[in-house]
């Protein structure tokens, strides 16, 4: 896999965020019956720079702040407390109906009950992300940083923040930066903008190292056709699957790995997880395997977290899907939303289905 990374970098992973705060009811209970909750800062993007993090990797979030607020000094120490770096601008909050960090309300879901999960979103300073607010050339010239992963959640939380993901693209490829695009389609955000939003996502897709999707990721932001929806199983359709990468693979030959997830699911304990990529002419599957489930959420930004983590450690295409496979399995046995790895063996060693105690 030649994917070239910047060496004598300051930082090995940087994104983009919007932070916020998750909170979760306690003992796995519904959000509408709920008396205690647990709280976490949170974004699908630190989630992905959180493998890297705790395997010791320096990374940074570049995200907004709400200036005075209790929850953004939260955020704050978690994100110290995560070895995670970050950069952003304060906002001053302009009264009780003025900016805000977003709460992300989330049922975890037990058995035949699915997760649910409500985004309370008003007046997110995240959405006010601004180029003009962040020196590239010094994060990406003078600092150095090895991967840019964007994701898409972010590209289209708002135009504004569009436009923020395209230039910190254009200005990482300038400057040497791997560029890593993780489509992340939301159907809400979406809404009546899938034009403005298809254009940004090809434009920042075109000059990516790496993609990264899942079942409907590719087809949703990219138009690319793939599998169609239910009857088969998963594992059944994973020439379906090579098939559509191999589409997009025409569309963007300028990209090196493209990853996508597989998951299928019996219960909210119970997935079927599985992973495959393509680096030339190199497929590697992960067929689909069984996974118990904690809490789903954030699996595959951990597996995103993976196997970058990978790509940055110099490994071959194989072993970073495996190990993007089991960071995301790790992700699901956690109550929080990202892997805390303890190290690459306790990694390891859930990619082998060896669950046996360490001592």
């Amino acid at each position: 896999m030649s994917i070239a990374l910047k060496e004598n970098c300051k930082y090995a992973l940087v994104v983009p965020s919007s932070m916020g705060v998750r909170i979760t009811p306690v003992d796995r209970q519904p959000v509408h019956t709920a008396r205690h909750y647990e709280m976490q800062a949170t974004s699908a993007e630190t989630n992905v720079l959180n493998v890297s993090a705790s395997l010791g990797l320096p990374v940074k979030v570049l995200t907004n702040f709400v200036a005075g607020s209790p929850i953004a000094t939260f955020i704050k120490n978690e994100l110290k407390s995560r070895n995670i770096d970050f950069e952003g601008k304060e906002f001053e909050q302009d009264g009780p109906w003025g900016y805000r960090h977003q709460f992300n309300i989330a049922d975890s879901g037990y058995g035949m009950r699915g997760p649910r999960v409500h985004n309370d979103r008003a007046g997110e300073v995240g959405r006010l992300l601004d180029v003009k607010d962040f020196d590239l050339e010094r994060i990406f010239g003078a600092d150095g940083v090895q991967i840019l992963h964007v994701s898409g959640l972010i590209g289209a939380l708002s135009p504004q923040t569009g436009e923020f993901c395209l230039q910190l693209a254009r200005a990482a490829k300038k400057h040497g930066t791997v560029i890593s695009f993780d489509l992340n389609h939301r159907a809400s955000f979406w809404e009546n903008r899938e034009k403005e939003l298809r254009d940004i996502f090809t434009e920042i897709a075109s000059i990516s190292d790496i993609l990264i999707g899942n079942e409907e990721d590719f087809q949703l932001c990219l138009g690319i056709a793939g599998p169609e929806a239910g009857g088969q199983s998963i594992s059944s359709k994973i020439d379906s699957f090579k098939d559509m990468i191999q589409r997009v693979k025409a569309a963007f030959p300028g990209t090196t790995l493209f990853a996508n997830t597989l998951r299928e699911v019996a219960s909210a304990n119970m997935h079927s997880w599985g992973a495959l990529s393509l680096t030339d002419h190199e497929w590697n599957v992960v067929e689909p395997r069984d996974i118990p489930v904690l809490d789903r959420i954030g699996g595959g930004d951990g597996f995103v977290g993976g196997l970058l983590y990978g790509v940055l450690k110099g490994w071959s295409a194989e072993k970073c899907l495996q190990f993007g496979w089991a960071t995301g399995a790790l992700t699901v046995t956690l109550l929080t939303d990202y892997a805390v790895p303890a190290d690459e063996e306790q990694v390891w060693s859930i990619w082998q289905g060896n669950a046996r105690v360490k001592r």
